[in-house]
């Protein structure tokens, strides 16, 4: 039977530090590994690689995928380790073979006795497992006999990762250099070293999971004296209350007091390390296959569009056919795979004129590590390549629409000359200017572009972009077709993203990935019937470079008698589309027995009838709640989800957690687990966005 729903840290006193110079006087070694899909993890590991010399400490820090240049097994200084998250809840791939080994369950459970760790995980409370890459590694570690030094930390990129990486780096000083006093006390150390550890032990211990609280909102640095560099003078203080005086109200361009008026904690300079050189316009761009490591890229044609929402919808979802027949490219309903996109063509020529360099756009440049840079492991960017064009490199490796991290902004202050500008980009990358970043940077979804319109007298260089914008990344689309319905054809369904203009970010802008391939289809939709076929003798010229990423749990039940359910509200039928075929469809399958129930609902149906019907797909599913309970208790059937976390995923999983409730005549506490249960035996699936 198948049925188918769619629709915080007190300030240390300064004579702990006195004493532990004093004994001291070598700086003490700690291994610093991250693991990262997107850059965050490795960003935020650099910043504690920065710091560290400032406490005395020296952070050997490595790539989590780099074995060969650290042991755990023989590890004896303390660990620290910043990981990410990515998908639903999977490790990050660099990750991938390190998860891999220590889940090895032959390990005996003091493999890691000897271990001493802290972990900062990085996630994104939107989705279900949150956190879920450094939850799966803390765990694992703490079966194998590690201990924790530092406790764990949880980054939320829903709210902001500084809310809780701030202080959680503010934390970690303290705990290295009393665990090292700790270490020598061991090894018999002198008188001094039990005095200082007599003074370190009547300090706090750290919390044992840093979540956003009002002591986080009110954290000062531990020893203003050590960044005495970065704290500005009363004088630019002075300078600014000119030009904020002039809003009542704060602004991406504007401050009011308190900010204005505070003397600011800034981040250390990131070091510079690439250096350009601009060389001829003879030769040719790399091909795209070089920008990624996950496997083989194929361009393909796109042989068919529909789009499926009226003109006055609020959304615009498209359907794609791509035509793989001649490639090596294989899947299964269920599967992602990556379109690897563009940036937007007139973007990049507005970026290289606000730069100064439209007339280079074609010459070819070789980007090196600058000789001398004080940047700790400075290597030539893999998402770079060694000798392309400038164009290339900003269309199609450098990811030029990113919000800009702090460390970014606060490069950009070196580069701009104006006073009033340059405080303004030093609010917001303070630590008294945090909700402002949030506020107007963050939320406001603000990009390079912007902020060079907002804050004119900026004038980056090339080498400083290539340094702080990240990779480029591929989008990931659910597959909406069968291979075995229609062999050699590929079918996704997306919806074009909006990102509406607002007073941060004055001009609208279209998604990356899904505006380019609405303009792509978009002058050979028939105007009346909405559909593109190139079999009718129109063509794109244009191929879209795509490349797998196929879905380990997301698939069928491997036995065709076990019964499922399909929850997907708009885009979320996607990949039911590959489990029944198209949605117009889906009354045949209904006819011939496939699919056993279609309940549908209309969430803006604005019907005055005096039963309302059901509006989203959980209403649905509550008046079915003995047919759900039925299949997923009795009948060991699967559940399917797709669709958008936040307003959908959610409220599906809290109906199913009240039917379960209900009809078991238990507690709720008790039905959640019984939905984790679910989950973990992959009867409750979900392929979910935020």
């Amino acid at each position: 039977m198948i049925v188918f729903i769619c629709s915080v840290f007190k300030k240390k006193k300064k004579k702990s530090f006195l004493l532990w110079e004093m004994c001291c006087n070598l700086k003490r070694r700690f291994l610093l590994l991250y693991a990262t899909q997107k850059g965050q993890a490795k960003a935020i590991a650099e910043e504690i690689w920065q710091q560290a010399g400032t406490h005395g400490l020296e952070a050997d820090m490595h790539c989590i995928s780099e074995v060969d240049k650290y042991n755990l097994e023989t590890e004896k200084d303390p660990v620290v380790i910043v990981i990410s998250t990515t998908g639903t809840g999977d490790p990050p791939d660099t990750a991938r073979k390190f998860v891999k080994k220590i889940q090895d369950t032959t390990l005996p459970a003091d493999h890691f006795a000897h271990l001493q760790y802290g972990l900062l995980g990085l996630g994104d409370s939107e989705y279900t497992f949150f956190c879920n890459g450094g939850k799966t590694v803390d765990k694992r570690l703490q079966e194998l006999g590690a201990q924790h030094f530092y406790n764990t930390g949880l980054a939320d990129d829903c709210v902001g990762l500084e809310l809780v990486v701030d202080p959680w780096i503010d934390g970690l000083w303290p705990a290295l250099k009393e665990t090292f006093l700790l270490q020598k006390e061991k090894e018999g150390m002198s008188s001094v070293a039990n005095a200082v550890s007599s003074s370190l032990s009547a300090a706090p211990h750290v919390v044992h999971e840093l979540n956003l609280s009002s002591e986080v909102k009110n954290l000062k640095l531990e020893d203003e004296g050590e960044r005495s560099s970065d704290v500005l003078s009363q004088k630019l203080v002075d300078i600014s209350l000119v030009a904020s005086n002039r809003d009542t109200e704060p602004s991406l361009v504007h401050s009011v007091p308190p900010v204005s008026h505070s003397a600011l904690n800034i981040p250390a300079l990131p070091p510079e390390y690439i250096e350009v050189q601009f060389q001829g316009t003879h030769g040719e761009n790399p091909h795209l296959s070089s920008l990624i490591s996950e496997g083989t890229t194929f361009e393909v044609p796109v042989t068919k569009a529909y789009q499926l929402t009226r003109e006055d919808a609020i959304k615009t979802a498209l359907l794609l056919e791509l035509n793989v027949a001649d490639t090596a490219f294989d899947y299964q309903p269920g599967d992602a795979f990556c379109v690897m996109c563009p940036n937007n063509v007139n973007e990049v020529e507005e970026l290289l004129q606000i730069l100064g360099l439209s007339e280079k756009g074609e010459f070819f440049v070789c980007v090196k590590v600058k000789q001398g840079t004080k940047k700790k492991g400075a290597a030539h960017p893999q998402h770079i390549p060694e000798r392309s064009t400038l164009k290339f490199i900003l269309t199609w490796c450098l990811e030029i629409r990113a919000i800009p991290k702090k460390a970014f902004l606060r490069a950009l202050v070196e580069c701009t000359s104006d006073a009033g500008e340059k405080r303004r980009l030093q609010e917001l990358c303070s630590r008294q200017g945090a909700s402002d970043y949030t506020r107007f940077i963050r939320d406001s979804n603000v990009c390079l572009l912007d902020l060079l319109h907002a804050f004119p007298s900026c004038k980056p260089s090339l080498n400083l972009l290539i340094e702080h914008l990240p990779k480029l990344q591929a989008r990931s689309y659910s597959v909406s077709s069968s291979n075995l319905y229609q062999p050699g054809k590929l079918w996704f369904v997306f919806n074009v993203v909006e990102f509406p203009a607002c007073p941060a970010r004055p001009v609208s802008r279209k998604g990356v990935c899904t505006g380019w391939l609405a303009e792509l289809v978009a002058p050979l939709l028939h105007p009346s019937k909405n559909t593109l076929d190139t079999e009718g003798g129109s063509s794109l010229t244009e191929k879209i470079p795509i490349f797998a990423r196929p879905n380990n749990t997301f698939h069928l039940p491997a036995d065709p008698s076990v019964p499922f359910m399909m929850v997907g509200p708009g885009t979320g039928i996607s990949p039911f589309i590959g489990f029944l075929q198209h949605r117009d469809e889906l009354k045949c399958f209904l006819e011939s027995g496939t699919l056993t129930h279609l309940k549908v609902c209309f969430s803006r149906d604005t019907s005055t009838a005096e039963v309302a019907p059901p509006k989203y797909v959980q209403d649905v599913i509550r008046l079915y709640a003995k047919e759900v309970a039925r299949v997923l208790l009795k009948e060991r059937g699967y559940f399917y989800v797709c669709g958008d976390k936040k307003h959908m995923a959610d409220g599906v999983s809290d109906a199913v957690v009240d039917i379960l409730s209900m009809e078991m005549e238990t507690d709720k506490l008790e039905a959640m687990k019984i939905l984790a249960t679910l989950r973990e035996a992959k009867r409750y699936l979900q392929d979910v966005w935020s």
